[in-house]
């Protein structure tokens, strides 16, 4: 048994799994502001020393950030202040008897999605594509996880676009730029709004482009969606494959490629369990 720990900005994913499957999970909130590096250790022991039981052997930890999977390291966490350099895989191995380990959060979510397809239809290579806050992506070939060197392989978001980078396009940045937010506007598409809607079609333009370029760096034969702004597919979806069939090259590619969404916390907590 695994416990899978997803770690955000506003809350903490913690679930048990056995065999693939969730057990047991709870969500608590994220780490309080200001806290120390050492207070949000502490913190994070507490939540998992509640839900650990003696037969678990692993801990799998899901971050937003720049991992050293090796030594389990997190870098430069985002949305959390006071985690510059922290040495989590030891910190928390000193205090449990199980193994520790941790990796980017969007890492975590593709190993969870492509965990999530049934045995006979796995994906080739899957492109794990999260949008929240900003884009995260993971990308797994043939069942095992493509990081690069640094644990930085799918960081596409970072890359600069217009008047800023792809993922000011792409997530919740897109809306809060326009002093909205993507929940209001989804509701406003649903009652058809025309504003919203076209809103929604401008984002799904941002979103072909953020496909061109995951289809050119790894040709997937699957991408799948997940985050807070994936909830809004049936807005974006059809703009944003109008998009890549205009503008990307390779038709025979554009017309085998599959895309999935996956909502929820399960699939982060999963797939940390897995990493």
């Amino acid at each position: 048994m695994t416990l899978g720990i997803d770690i955000g900005g506003t809350t903490i994913g913690l679930g048990l799994v056995q065999d693939g499957k969730i057990t047991k999970k709870v969500s608590v909130p994220s780490f309080p502001a200001g806290a120390t590096m050492e207070q949000t250790l502490d913190y994070l022991a507490s939540q998992i020393a509640a839900i650990l039981p003696a037969e678990a052997t692993k801990i799998g930890i899901g971050v937003p950030s720049v991992v050293d999977v090796e030594k389990g390291i997190v870098y430069e966490a985002t949305n959390i202040p006071s985690w510059q350099e922290v040495h989590i895989k030891e910190n928390l191995e000193a205090r449990f008897p199980v193994t520790v380990s941790v990796n980017n959060d969007a890492n975590c979510f593709a190993m969870g999605a492509y965990a999530a397809y049934p045995k006979e239809q796995k994906p080739e290579v899957l492109v794990g594509i999260t949008l929240g806050t900003g884009v995260g992506i993971g990308i797994i070939d043939r069942g095992r996880l493509f990081g690069g060197a640094n644990c930085g392989a799918g960081e596409l978001g970072c890359l600069p676009f217009r008047s800023g980078i792809l993922e000011d396009y792409c997530s919740k940045k897109f809306f809060e730029s326009r002093s909205l937010s993507s929940l209001e506007t989804a509701q406003a598409a649903e009652k058809g709004d025309s504003k919203a809607l076209a809103l929604f079609d401008e984002l799904g333009a941002n979103l072909g482009e953020l496909l061109c370029a995951v289809l050119f760096a790894y040709d997937p034969s699957h991408i799948a969606f997940g985050g807070g702004v994936a909830y809004n597919y049936p807005y974006f979806r059809k703009a944003m494959e109008e998009y890549v069939k205009k503008n990307f090259p390779y038709h025979n590619t554009v017309d085998r490629l599959k895309i999935d969404v996956f909502t929820g916390g399960d699939v982060l907590v999963t797939g940390a369990a897995l990493i």
